[in-house]
C-alpha cells in the first residue's frame, strides 16, 4: 500500500550515482538513430539553424519508456523547419500549421511531431496568456516546467545526440524529484497550471516534490482560480488514472490545492473526538478505498466483467463518502454517525462534476448510481442475504452490479483482520446469491409482463401518480417473489390494487 498520512519531500541533492542508465552522448546519438531524426537535422543545417529534440521525450529516454510524441525546438521558425521536412516526407505525411502560436506538427502514422520556435515569455499577474518572443535555446529551457522536462538534445549533424542540460535534470531523474528549473514561485504564478502539473508527475512516476519548489506550491494554490475547469479536469483525471493516485491527492490536500479545487473531499480530512470516541479519518478511509479499486479493478472472475467506466469507477471511490461531512452526528449512545450519507453524496454530485467540467451525461449518472448504492450490499450481508433484497440490488445497479461490489468490498478498510474477514465473507455470499439470480434475459423477467401502456388502457387514464403507483405495485410483488411473473397472478394482483385506489376499469 503506497498510502500514508505523511508525504515527504526530498531537498535536491548535486550527486547521483549509475543505478540509473546514463548516456554519454554517443549513446544518445545511436537511441536517436533514425531516418526522422536525420532528417529533421540536415533540413536545420540546410536552414542554418539550431534544432533539437525537447521535454517529455528526452526524460522518457532515461525513464526508458515508450513515447510517440515528439517536441522539436528550433532555434528560429519552427513552422518553416516542419514545413521542409512535410516536404521531404511527402505525402506520407500530414502537416497542421498553427501561425498564432508560432507551431506546428507533423503527423506520420503513430508519431506527432510538433515543431516550435525558441522563444521566452513573460506573463502579467491576472493571466495565464503570456507575452511571447523570440529566444534562444537557454530562452526556451528556462521556460519550461520542471528541470525534468527542461533537457534537450542536439539534432543538427555536427552535434547530433549531444544532450544540453543547464539544470542538471539527469540528477533530478536519477533522485526521483521534481523541481522547477527557475524560482518556483515565479514559475508556478506564471502558470498556475504548473501546480497541478507538478503533483501529476509526481505521481505518475511516483516521484517525490522538492522542499523548495513544494513550498512555493503551497503559497501559490490560491493562482489556480484563474485556470479554467477544462484544463484542470485533464490533470486530475492524470492523477486519478496513476497506478497510486492516493499520492497526487495526498499532495492535493497538503498543498492547500484541494480545498480550492474539490473542497468535498477536503473536508473529509477532520476527526472529531467527543467522551472519548472519535470517528476515522474519512479522507485517508477514501484515499485508501481508491488504492484497492485500483490494486482490484483488474480482476476479473467468471461473474464479473471488466467496468464499462474505469475512470468513473475511481471517481466513484473517491467520492463516495462525500456526504459524511454533512451527515455527521454525535448521538448519545450511539457515538459518530452518518446516517444517508449515501444519499446526500449522491445528490452533491452534479454540482460536482458541472463545477469541475466533467461530463454530465452517462458518466456522472453511473457515479451517483455508485455513491447511492454503496451502503446497499452492506446492509444486506448485515441481515440475512434473501433473493428479495439481492433482486432488488441487481435492478438497481443494473449492469454496473460488478462495479458496485468491488466498490463496496474496496471501501472494507478496518484494521481488524477479524471484523475485515466477516465482512468480505458477507459479501461473498452476496456475490454467491447474485451469481445464482443472473440468468439468462434476468432484466427482461424483472420487468412485469403488464406495463404502464395496459394499466392506462385499462382503467381509462392518462400518465399520472396513478399509474406509477400500480407499476410499481407489480414490480415489487416481483422482486419480493410473491408472485410469478406471469399475467393470470399478476392481473389478480392488479384489479385488487385498483380497487382499494378506488379506479375502476
Amino acid at each position: 500500500m503506497v498510502l500514508c498520512q505523511n508525504v515527504c519531500t526530498f531537498v535536491r541533492s548535486n550527486k547521483y550515482d549509475n543505478s540509473m542508465k546514463l548516456y554519454s552522448d554517443q549513446a544518445l546519438a545511436k537511441i536517436l538513430d533514425r531516418d526522422i531524426f536525420h532528417l529533421i537535422g540536415d533540413v536545420a543545417d540546410q536552414m542554418g539553424v539550431e534544432c533539437y529534440v525537447v521535454g517529455g521525450y528526452v526524460r522518457d529516454i532515461f525513464l526508458e519508456r515508450p513515447s510517440n510524441d515528439i517536441d522539436v525546438v528550433v532555434v528560429g521558425s519552427g513552422i518553416d523547419v516542419a514545413t521542409a521536412v512535410k516536404k521531404r516526407l511527402g505525402r506520407k505525411a500530414h502537416l497542421s500549421v498553427f501561425k498564432n502560436f508560432g507551431t506546428a506538427q507533423v503527423k506520420m502514422g503513430d508519431e506527432e511531431l510538433e515543431f516550435v520556435g525558441a522563444r521566452r515569455e513573460s506573463y502579467s499577474h491576472d493571466s495565464r496568456k503570456p507575452i511571447v518572443e523570440d529566444g534562444t535555446l537557454e530562452d526556451d529551457q528556462n521556460r519550461r516546467d520542471f528541470t525534468i522536462n527542461a533537457m534537450a538534445i542536439c539534432l543538427n549533424s555536427k552535434r547530433f545526440g549531444e544532450l544540453v542540460d543547464p539544470f542538471n535534470g539527469i540528477a533530478d531523474l536519477e533522485d526521483g524529484i521534481i523541481a522547477t528549473p527557475l524560482d518556483p514561485e515565479v514559475t508556478f504564478s506564471d502558470d498556475p497550471l504548473r501546480m497541478m502539473r507538478c503533483i501529476r508527475f509526481a505521481t505518475q512516476l511516483n516521484f517525490q516534490i522538492e522542499d523548495e519548489t513544494f513550498d512555493a506550491l503551497s503559497r501559490m494554490a490560491d493562482r489556480i482560480k484563474i485556470v479554467s475547469g477544462e484544463r484542470i479536469e485533464v490533470e486530475l483525471n492524470k492523477i486519478i488514472m496513476s497506478p497510486h493516485p492516493s499520492i497526487g491527492f495526498e499532495y492535493l490536500q497538503r498543498s492547500g490545492l484541494l480545498q480550492i479545487i474539490l473542497p468535498e473531499l477536503a473536508a473529509l480530512d477532520i476527526v472529531e473526538k467527543r467522551d472519548g470516541r472519535a470517528h476515522k479519518n474519512n479522507f485517508y478511509h477514501t484515499l485508501e478505498v481508491l488504492e484497492n479499486v485500483v490494486k482490484n479493478e483488474g480482476a476479473t472472475t467468471e461473474n464479473s466483467s471488466l467496468s464499462t467506466f474505469p475512470l468513473y469507477l475511481r471517481w466513484a471511490a473517491l467520492l463516495h463518502d462525500i456526504g459524511k461531512t454533512k451527515s455527521k452526528r454525535w448521538e448519545p449512545g450511539a457515538g459518530w454517525t452518518f446516517h444517508n450519507h449515501n444519499l446526500i453524496g449522491a445528490k452533491m454530485i452534479p454540482g460536482i462534476f458541472r463545477r469541475l467540467k466533467l461530463p454530465m451525461g452517462a458518466e456522472m449518472k453511473y457515479v451517483q448510481k455508485m455513491v447511492d448504492l454503496h451502503m446497499r450490499p452492506q446492509v444486506i450481508a448485515d441481515n440475512e442475504v434473501t433473493d428479495s433484497a439481492v433482486r432488488r440490488l441487481l435492478n438497481d445497479a443494473g449492469d454496473d452490479i460488478d462495479d458496485l461490489m468491488l466498490l463496496c468490498e474496496a471501501d472494507i478498510t478496518s484494521k481488524n483482520e477479524v471484523k475485515k474477514k466477516m465482512f468480505l465473507e458477507n459479501f461473498r455470499m452476496v456475490r454467491e446469491k447474485l451469481a445464482d439470480l443472473k440468468v439468462k434475459d434476468y432484466k427482461r423477467l424483472l420487468q412485469p409482463v403488464i406495463d404502464g401502456n395496459e394499466i392506462m388502457e385499462l382503467f381509462h387514464l392518462k400518465p399520472s401518480r396513478e399509474v406509477g403507483e400500480l407499476k410499481q405495485y407489480l414490480k415489487d410483488a416481483v422482486l419480493d417473489n410473491r408472485v410469478e411473473n406471469e399475467r393470470e397472478p399478476l392481473m389478480q394482483l392488479l384489479m385488487e390494487k385498483a380497487r382499494q385506489m378506488g379506479l375502476r376499469e
